[in-house]
C-alpha cells in the first residue's frame, strides 16, 4: 500500500515512520510512504504557498494551485477532480482508481476511528493533504475524496494526523504484524467487540482490551518505610485456561 503525504515540510515525519512497526514494514517493502514538498511546484523564486486571505482577516491561507499541481505530479493523468465546477454536483465516473483516496486533514471531517481504518486498509493508495496557517483555500474540496479529523481538538497542521492514520491502517496489512492474532485480541478489533451484548452496543460501548502483565509475579516498591508488594492476578498463574479466558472476557467489558 502506498502513503503520499502533501506538506511544507516534508520531513518533519521521517524519524517516526522510519521506527519500530512502520519502519520494518517500509523494509519489507510491505509499505511505501512518500512526502511531497508543496514548494517543488512553485514558480516563484520564494517558493510561495500561502497568501493573505479574500475578505481580511488574520493570518494567511494555503493556496490552492501547489496542492493541484502536486496532486496531479502525483496521479498524472488519473487526477481529474473529483467534482465538477459546481460544488454540488459530482463529475461522471473516471479512470482514477477507487482503490486511491485523496483525504484533507481537517478539524471538520469525520472523526477518525478502527472502523475508518479497516474500510482505509482496503485500498490501494491514501493521499493526504496537510493544511497550515489559517487553513487551505476552500475550493481544494472539488478535488477531495474524504475529509477527516483525529480528534475534536487544533493542530498548527495535519502531518501528525497523517502519520496516526498511516500507523493505524498499516498494521492491518497482511505481514506488518509479527503475529496476526495480535489483531483479533486488540481494543477496538471487530472480533473482540463482538463480545459485548445488543444493550452494551446500544449504549456506545466498545470492547477494551484485558489488563496484561508479565514478569516478575511480584513487583515490589517502597513507599516511606512500608514496602508495597504488587502481584500478578492469580487466575493468571492458574494455568486453567478455561477460566483464564473468562477472566479476560470480563476485563474487557469492564
Amino acid at each position: 500500500m502506498k502513503f503520499d503525504i502533501l506538506t511544507i515540510f516534508p520531513h518533519i515525519l521521517d524519524s517516526y515512520l522510519n521506527e519500530s512497526i512502520l519502519g520494518r514494514a517500509l523494509k519489507n517493502k510491505l509499505i511505501k510512504i512518500k512526502a511531497h514538498d508543496l514548494r517543488d511546484v512553485t514558480r516563484d523564486k520564494h517558493k510561495t504557498v500561502d497568501d493573505k486571505p479574500y475578505g481580511g482577516g488574520p493570518g494567511m491561507v494555503m493556496m490552492i494551485e501547489p496542492i493541484y499541481k502536486t496532486l496531479k505530479k502525483i496521479l498524472g493523468t488519473d487526477f481529474p477532480p473529483a467534482r465538477s465546477s459546481q460544488a454540488t454536483a459530482r463529475v461522471a465516473p473516471t479512470r482514477r482508481s477507487k482503490k486511491t483516496k485523496i483525504i484533507l486533514l481537517d478539524p471538520r471531517g469525520k472523526q477518525f476511528d478502527q472502523d475508518k481504518a479497516l474500510e482505509f486498509s482496503k485500498l490501494d493508495q491514501l493521499i493526504f493533504i496537510c493544511g497550515r496557517y489559517e487553513g487551505i483555500d476552500a475550493r481544494i474540496d472539488q478535488f477531495i475524496d474524504e475529509k477527516i479529523s483525529i480528534g475534536p481538538y487544533i493542530l498548527s497542521g495535519g502531518e501528525l494526523g497523517s502519520a496516526v492514520i498511516i500507523e493505524s491502517v498499516a498494521r492491518l496489512l497482511p505481514g506488518v504484524l509479527g503475529n496476526n492474532k495480535s489483531l483479533t485480541e486488540e481494543t477496538f478489533s471487530l472480533s473482540y467487540n463482538k463480545q459485548l451484548t445488543s444493550s452494551q452496543k446500544d449504549k456506545g460501548k466498545i470492547s477494551i482490551e484485558y489488563d496484561q502483565y508479565t514478569r516478575p509475579e511480584v513487583f515490589e516498591y517502597k513507599q516511606g518505610l512500608k514496602k508495597i508488594k504488587l502481584k500478578v492476578p492469580q487466575i493468571l498463574l492458574s494455568g486453567n485456561h478455561a477460566e483464564i479466558k473468562k477472566w479476560r472476557k470480563e476485563k474487557s467489558n469492564s
